[in-house]
C-alpha cells in the first residue's frame, strides 16, 4: 500500500504533511498518527505563532524526533525539556496530560529552521490508564550503525540486532535511516506491520520511485528491497497491532465511551495545565459528529 502525505495546519504558519490515520490503514503496529512538521525556515517575528499552546492526551505515547531546530516540552508534570536534533521526546499520556510545544529561540531558525516527524504510539488495553510519563533521550543513548551507503539510528524498540532503554508498552522499531545513493536496504523481519516513510531524496522498489511525503506499508512475509535513487532519509516504524483503536483529536482510545470523557475532562479542567505553562489553551474543537478515527486538523503533539 501506497499512502500520500495530506496537508494540515496546525497552528497560523504552521501546515504538516499528515500521514497516518490514514482512512484505507489506520495504523502501522502500534503507531497511529505521523505528522511531518517541516522543513521550515520563517523569521523571527513568526516564531511564535508557530508555538503549540497546552493541549490534552490520552492512551497513546507522543514521540518527537527533530532534524534541525529546538522545541521546548511542557507538561502537566512539571516537565520543562528542550528537545534538539537526534533526540528523543518520549510521553506517554496513559489516563491524561497536557502539553505544550514552544518555539523559544529565534537563532535557531538562522542557523538552518525546523523540521521535525511526530508520531504517536497507541498503548495496549492495560496500559491505556497508565499514570502520565515523560522521557527524553540524549543521541548517545540511541545506538547508530554504518555499513557502505547507509547510517541509521535506532529511536525506539528492536530491530537489526540494536536495542535501547527506550521505554516501550508493546513490541515496535522505528529508525532514522540516511541512504547514499545507490544504497540499498530492507525492512526488519518478526513484526506483524512494518513501513517506510520517505522524508526526503527518493527510493526504487518494484520498478517506481517514491519520493518526499510518500509511506510504504509491506505485507508480513515481504521481504523488499529498497534502493536510493538519490541522497534520502527514511523512518522505518512498526510492530505487533493492537486491536481497534478510536481516535478523536487528540485522544485515543480502544473505547469510544472513554474519548467522550476525555472530552467532558478537558471542558471541565480535571486534566491540568503544565504548571509552568497555564496562561492559554487549545479549547476542546466542536464536534460535528465526524466519524470515529477522523481527527480534526488540529491533532498534533
Amino acid at each position: 500500500m501506497i499512502i500520500d502525505a495530506r496537508k494540515a495546519a496546525i497552528a497560523p504558519g504552521m501546515e504538516v504533511r499528515r500521514i497516518l490515520p490514514f482512512r484505507l490503514k489506520r495504523m502501522v503496529g502500534p503507531f497511529i498518527f505521523l505528522d511531518h512538521g517541516g522543513p521550515i525556515a520563517s523569521p523571527p517575528a513568526a516564531v511564535q505563532s508557530l508555538d503549540v499552546l497546552p493541549h490534552p492526551h490520552i492512551g497513546l505515547s507522543t514521540v518527537s524526533y527533530l532534524f534541525n531546530g529546538k522545541v521546548t516540552h511542557r507538561d502537566s508534570l512539571g516537565v520543562k525539556q528542550v528537545i534538539e536534533p537526534g533526540e528523543v521526546n518520549w510521553m506517554t499520556a496513559g489516563k491524561g496530560i497536557a502539553h505544550s510545544e514552544r518555539f523559544e529561540d529565534p537563532a535557531v531558525w538562522a542557523a538552518g529552521g525546523f523540521e521535525m516527524i511526530q508520531t504517536w504510539v497507541a498503548l495496549p488495553e492495560v496500559a491505556e490508564e497508565t499514570e502520565p510519563a515523560f522521557s527524553n533521550y540524549k543521541k548517545h543513548e540511541l545506538p547508530v550503525f554504518t555499513d557502505t551507503g547507509v547510517w541509521m539510528r535506532l529511536i525506539a524498540g528492536e530491530a537489526f540486532g540494536l536495542k535501547n532503554d527506550v521505554k516501550t508498552h508493546s513490541p515496535l522499531f522505528y529508525l532514522h535511516v540516511a541512504l547514499k545513493p545507490g544504497a540499498t536496504f530492507t525492512l526488519p523481519v518478526g513484526y506483524e506491520e512494518r513501513a517506510v516513510y520517505v522524508v526526503k531524496g527518493s527510493i526504487a522498489f518494484g520498478g517506481q520511485l517514491f519520493g518526499s511525503g510518500q509511506m510504504l506499508v509491506f505485507k508480513k512475509n515481504a521481504k523488499p528491497v529498497l534502493k536510493a535513487e538519490a541522497e534520502s532519509t527514511l523512518m522505518l516504524l512498526g510492530g505487533e497491532p493492537l486491536g481497534e483503536r478510536f481516535i478523536w483529536w487528540n485522544f485515543v482510545s480502544s473505547r469510544k465511551e472513554r474519548i467522550e470523557q476525555a472530552k467532558s475532562d478537558w471542558q471541565q479542567g480535571k486534566i491540568i495545565l503544565p504548571p509552568n505553562d497555564n496562561h492559554e489553551f487549545i479549547p476542546l474543537p466542536e464536534d460535528h459528529s465526524r466519524p470515529s478515527g477522523s481527527p480534526p486538523p488540529q491533532a498534533f503533539s
